[in-house]
């Protein structure tokens, strides 16, 4: 019988190696789905990652890649590897799907979405759904329906979000990788809460394809991207999740390159500019001090730091509030869309769901044609700014967040601090420094910094110019090898 220090073993195993010794034989699918599962079911009342739990499917698909092991037919990079996918737009067939919202607890998709269909085709194994809020639509995951995910290094305190499930059961080892989607920051929040590595890739290098309206993820630029333990089991994630389709008027038919090579390609002479404002956004002292220290790390791999003077195109406050009005466009098309297959919310729930979230939506449908096009003036002036620093450096380095935490509440609608340093931000989201990268489109990955005085986790975020996701992941990389941070899972749960 395996004992518990060997499931600990086994499930905090680096995804890399996880696939490696799979397709060597020297494990079986089928021992490591049923060790995750047994790590589930110890911890997954604690942190509250997990909505629902695949059991019988995930062994039934852990024996089915067991004997195509045997019979030479590898699917994939991720052949046999146990992940998680979020309870939002990630369909699987025959599963509920809630999106966070309670009056959908009972909806049941009869199609799989085309990305989470490509990652199980590449021989991913998906052990369940993962918490979100409602329509993913704040940058914290707690619900009416579930109640709120805890970040492992702090129970009681908030995963992040809006893929703050699939963050917390990478970190607790209850999957091997994670699947999550990112509008606004929605897998580097969450990646910085958890102490776990998170990429939004480059808009238009993973496909995804919506369907009545092919264009929702363009305002602002919405995609999927991997939440992993490393930079490493990240890149292998991306390499399995990236490709074009012609059904994606936003996928882009780039050449195809291995990003896991990336984690190894030398940093030396490579230019960052340190923005620890992101010319200005209000950052907690603690979570500055741990970013001053994180980039003194970065020189020493050869990396040149400066912080050039940069400063935002409007207010902090007006350049989370531009998302707001982006968002809420985005959700009249949700709102029309469900109406559209019978699940009318204004009509049955209005009063019900969380007032933040209300309040987003009438800002939607309140808006003007003249106003929404105004807002790409903004939105442009950002772009502008971001890439007028990438024409000097090769990447830029921000906190993730402003805060190194945020408690949860028990209404169900938990959000984040109202003020930072005594200046007002938004609660859902003005307290990151993450969303600005989504009106861009350019590639974002939060790695694991440090912690605050109390041991909260901080992340970094580096950004890089369009495309060069590889620049993105091998700096993040060289920053994990000179400050590594695996270690500290296995203090989780002793």
């Amino acid at each position: 019988m395996t004992n518990t220090s060997e499931v600990d073993d086994l499930v905090l195993t680096p995804a890399v190696e996880l696939a490696q010794r799979i397709r060597g034989r020297s494990l079986s699918p089928v021992e490591i789905v049923d060790a995750y599962l047994k790590r589930i079911d110890a911890h997954n009342t604690a942190i509250n990652a997990y909505v629902c739990v695949l059991a019988d499917q995930a062994r039934t698909a852990a024996l089915a890649a067991e004997k195509d092991v045997i019979t030479g037919r590898l699917r994939g990079p991720l052949h046999g590897v146990p992940i998680a996918v979020k309870d939002l737009f990630d369909f699987k067939a025959g599963v509920p799907n809630t999106f966070g919202v309670k009056e959908f607890q009972a909806y049941v998709p009869a199609e799989t979405a085309p990305h989470v269909t490509r990652l199980e085709q590449l021989g991913a194994i998906v052990l369940g759904k993962t918490n979100t809020p409602e329509f993913g639509h704040k940058a914290t995951t707690d619900n009416r329906l579930f109640g709120p995910t805890s970040t492992p290094f702090a129970p009681g305190h908030n995963a992040g979000g809006s893929s703050g499930g699939s963050a917390a059961a990478v970190a607790a080892g209850m999957c091997a990788l994670s699947q999550g989607s990112d509008g606004g920051g929605s897998v580097r929040i969450p990646a910085a809460m958890c102490g776990v590595v998170g990429l939004k890739p480059s808009y238009g290098l993973l496909a995804g394809i919506v369907r009545p309206d092919a264009f929702f993820t363009l305002d602002p630029f919405m995609g999927n991207g991997p939440l992993a333990r490393s930079v490493e089991d990240c890149a292998l994630m991306l390499d399995a999740m990236a490709g074009f389709d012609a059904r994606d008027p936003g996928s882009v038919p780039l050449p195809e390159q291995r990003y896991r090579d990336a984690v190894l390609a030398p940093v030396a002479g490579l230019r960052v500019a340190y923005l620890p404002t992101l010319g200005g956004f209000p950052v907690a002292e603690e979570v500055r001090a741990v970013l001053d220290e994180s980039v003194r790390a970065l020189e020493t791999a050869g990396v040149t730091v400066e912080m050039p003077e940069v400063t935002l195109p409007a207010p902090h406050q007006e350049i989370t509030d531009l998302w707001m009005r982006l968002t809420g466009s985005a959700m009249v098309c949700l709102m029309e869309m469900f109406g559209d297959l019978g699940l009318d919310l204004r009509a049955v729930a209005w009063a019900d769901l969380p007032p933040h979230l209300r309040a987003v939506a009438d800002r939607g449908f309140a808006l003007s044609t003249v106003e929404n096009r105004r807002d790409q003036f903004l939105r442009t002036a950002v772009f502008d700014m971001i890439n007028g620093v990438l024409e000097d450096y090769d990447a830029i380095v921000t906190p993730t967040t402003a805060v190194a935490g945020v408690a949860n509440t028990e209404d169900g609608w938990t959000v984040g601090p109202d003020t930072v340093n005594g200046e007002s931000v938004d609660p859902l989201l003005g307290w990151c420094l993450t969303h600005p990268f989504n009106y861009s489109g350019h590639p974002a990955i939060s790695v694991p910094a440090g912690t605050s005085p109390v041991g909260l986790p901080v992340g970094m975020q580096i950004v890089g110019r369009r495309f060069r996701d590889d620049t993105v992941l091998g700096l993040a990389a060289a920053y994990e090898r000179i400050r590594p941070w695996q270690h500290n899972y296995r203090k989780l749960f002793v």
